[in-house]
């Protein structure tokens, strides 16, 4: 690839007024570098005749070029030193040539135009503060230039505040810094967004859009046909049967617990200097959790270590200033029998993506799965009596968008991807959630989107379906045709991987509930499926019960991707018949 591009070949330009050429030794040469303020720099052709210089284009700043410092013209008070870059003869003003590539990055300010965490210790993705959008920052350094001139990461100053900024949040004016993105189109679908419950404003959520990574020694499976495994030594000790029975089916993916609440997996470093607690509850696994993930591998499987994030007791326990808190006596604040870390904190943000890392390079989780990446439910009735201690002024919906990028970019680093589960109501239209999870902010950020849409969460009559934990097929699919409107909205939508019931009705929905067996586990997918949501399903069993997936093993033989991407598949919901339509 050459190492430059011109904007615009036919730019004459005339630059002098007054000129004045000199070439006294046209033979000394001098190895310099193309500098700016910006990603490119404007490379001019001499008319030797008249003495006029034309502008021929931007060039990429960093490139080498070779000069001839005796070759020089002045125009209008300027003065520009001949040079040969790719076989051609350029002239460039003299300021813009360096004597080492440190130089070629000029700029002292840019403006934030996508809200970004500042990064103090880039190792270990430690936060020192936060930039909103439109505000200015000093630029103290930069680490390298990007492939269009552009700078990877910024050291930057913001206030009293130092620290690291992707360049790609970033923009070298004012007037981009407030542009958002395709407004025209965007705009008046987020600004239509109700704030029915207090989440926050859609239109408050960053639309940019996020180039997601494709890891080359990391290929994710275009469909991951997943079963969820807890962190019980009794589950991973048996990993050898979860294989031959993996090796029957289709199940190409594994998620393993890492850290659930009150249920923390190994001893980690992380959980060594952020909670205590969680190492102390942890169990002596490390070597386990690398005998079980190797073999996984051994064996072809994908791999996804699965975390709980802002539902986290014990991190409460070691940190109440992070936690929510009630107003009248300060203490943390206890909800559906656990405490919260606020969805608002830093340093819950830090603990999480720090174990994710760590878990990453140690084992070689292909994926982090992060759960709880939400404030907690059925708070309306409470929400004057606690402290979420929100340092920045934010939504819900703008922290929790900005902890998915934050963790994405950091796990990105590592050489992993990020995926994050969401409620099912998050695919409804119209409004964003109490609990901060707006589905399109979320999926235009993360690498993979896994919405929890389990029969028997769903009141009776939703969509218009009675009893829809009885209707594994419909349920689905009706949320899954929601799902794709809100993938419409995003502008890089992330993949669509569903967790599914595996689990039978509980209880309390209804006492004649069905049994979730392979003929209702399969209606599950094929509905989703059906919906065109084709990036694959995870199990949903919290016991991870071997016997259990026996019993489902119909349903994960079925290569459901290669189904639906066969014309001639006909399935029938009414008798879980499946054939190909000549039949």
């Amino acid at each position: 690839m050459k190492t430059f591009f011109r904007q615009s070949i036919a730019l004459a330009i005339a630059v002098v007024a007054v000129s004045l050429s000199a070439c006294k030794d046209p033979e000394v040469t001098e190895v310099r570098y193309l500098a700016s303020a910006t990603p490119t720099v404007e490379l001019f052709h001499l008319d030797e005749e008249s003495e006029v210089l034309s502008a021929v284009g931007g060039f990429l700043r960093g490139s080498a070029v070779t000069t001839y410092p005796n070759c020089t013209h002045k125009a209008d008070g300027v003065r520009y030193m001949k040079l040969a870059l790719d076989g051609e003869v350029f002239y460039s003003e003299e300021q813009n040539l360096v004597l080492t590539p440190r130089e070629a990055v000029k700029e002292q300010q840019m403006w934030v135009r996508t809200p970004a965490t500042i990064i103090g210790d880039r190792e270990r993705s430690t936060i020192a503060g936060f930039a909103d959008k439109n505000e200015c920052l000093t630029i103290v350094d930069y680490d390298s230039l990007r492939h269009d001139g552009t700078v990877a990461t910024y050291r930057v100053r913001l206030g009293d505040v130092e620290g690291y900024v992707y360049g790609k949040y970033l923009v070298f004016t004012p007037e981009e810094a407030a542009e958002r993105y395709l407004a025209d189109l965007y705009d008046p679908i987020h600004k239509a967004v109700k704030n029915s419950f207090g989440g926050g404003q859609a239109i408050g959520c960053d639309f940019y859009p996020v180039e997601k990574p494709s890891f080359e020694h990391n290929p994710m499976p275009h469909a991951c046909y997943s079963l969820y495994l807890n962190s019980g030594t009794n589950v991973l000790k048996n990993i050898e049967s979860y294989i031959a029975l993996a090796k029957e089916s289709k199940i190409n993916t594994f998620v393993i617990d890492i850290k659930d609440n009150e249920s923390p997996g190994y001893k980690a470093d992380a959980m060594k200097e952020y909670s205590p607690t969680n190492y102390r509850r942890a169990g002596d696994k490390e070597a386990l959790y690398r005998k079980v993930v190797a073999r996984l591998h051994e064996e072809g499987f994908y791999v996804v270590g699965r975390i709980t994030c802002f539902k986290d007791s014990y991190f409460v326990k070691d940190n109440p200033h992070c936690a929510i808190t009630e107003k009248a006596t300060g203490e943390p604040f206890k909800h559906n029998k656990a405490y919260w870390p606020s969805g608002f904190d830093r340093r819950v943000w830090e603990f999480n993506v720090a174990l994710a890392k760590e878990s990453v390079e140690k084992f070689g989780f292909n994926e982090i799965n992060f759960d709880y990446v939400r404030f907690p439910d059925r708070m309306t009735k409470v929400e004057d009596v606690v402290d979420y201690h929100n340092r920045y002024g934010e939504s819900k919906v703008q922290a929790i968008q900005r902890f998915v990028q934050y963790a994405s970019d950091e796990i990105h680093k590592v050489g992993a991807y990020v995926s994050i589960d969401v409620f099912g109501e998050s695919a409804n239209p119209g409004y964003t959630t109490a609990y901060g999870q707006y589905w399109p902010a979320i999926s235009n950020v993360a690498d993979v989107i896994s919405g929890m849409p389990y029969p028997d969460h769903f009141s009776n009559g939703y969509y218009g379906i009675q009893k829809p934990w009885n209707n594994p097929y419909k349920i689905l699919y009706e949320w899954g045709r929601r799902v794709q409107d809100r993938q419409k909205v995003t502008p890089t939508p992330a993949v669509v991987r569903t967790w599914v019931q595996a689990y039978n009705v509980m209880r309390h929905v209804d006492r004649n509930g069905i049994a979730y067996d392979a003929e209702n586990v399969e209606k599950e997918i094929r509905g989703l499926y059906a919906a065109g949501l084709t990036g694959g399903y995870i199990t949903w069993l919290a016991s991870s019960n071997i016997e259990k997936y026996r019993q489902q093993l119909g349903a994960f033989k079925q290569d459901y991707y290669a189904d639906w991407s066969n014309p001639d598949f006909y399935y029938d919901p009414n008798t879980s018949h499946a054939t190909d339509a000549e039949e």
